[in-house]
């Protein structure tokens, strides 16, 4: 009799560990996209500096214009990875417009503003790679997690359900945004 309570004792501690686990998984992958979240809104928050620098110099580009501030719009109004994620790939053509037309105005090249400007947006690309990886990296993790025996048995029976990872879909996006020229 008491063999068999302290082995129910076991499995029980053993299913509240698993659970535990699958947890503390969950709340890193939070984690990470909050990570992702963080940098999205600083990049999306550069934009109105950014659009303001070189407004007066690409009169002609301001379908560009208008999409990037569309797309910092809407970027208050997603809600899902797949939503931002696609955001974030409409936008990093978008700025790769603007810095590619950049090029051809070497008096914006040369304003101070717009070079400040690049740095933080250079700053802010790297650490949203970061992210990216850290966010995928989490996933991974957690995905495996709930995937695999015997934590998959706690999972299906608590209704754990696998995460997105952040993905670049369109070709075009998984070319560097380049925002450095020459400096």
């Amino acid at each position: 009799m008491i063999i068999a309570l302290i082995i129910i004792l076991l499995i029980i501690v053993w299913i509240i560990a698993m659970y535990n686990g699958l947890i503390q998984s969950k709340q890193k992958v939070k984690n990470a996209w909050s990570q992702i979240d963080v940098q999205l809104q600083r990049r999306f928050d550069l934009i109105p500096n950014l659009v303001e620098s070189v407004k007066g110099y690409m009169k002609h580009e301001d379908g560009t214009l208008a999409k990037v501030t569309e797309l910092r719009t809407s970027w208050g109004n997603a809600t899902t990875v797949s939503e931002k994620a696609e955001l974030n790939n409409q936008l990093s053509s978008a700025l790769k417009t603007i810095m590619a037309v950049s090029e051809s105005y070497p008096d914006l090249k040369a304003n101070q503003n717009f070079s400040e400007l690049q740095e933080e947006l250079r700053n802010t690309e790297n650490k949203i790679s970061y992210a990216r990886q850290f966010y995928n990296d989490s996933v991974t993790m957690y995905n495996t997690k709930i995937q695999v025996v015997p934590t998959n048995i706690i999972a299906s029976i608590f209704h754990f359900t696998e995460e997105e990872v952040f993905k670049v879909d369109s070709e075009e996006v998984k070319q560097n945004v380049k925002v450095d020229f020459g400096n």
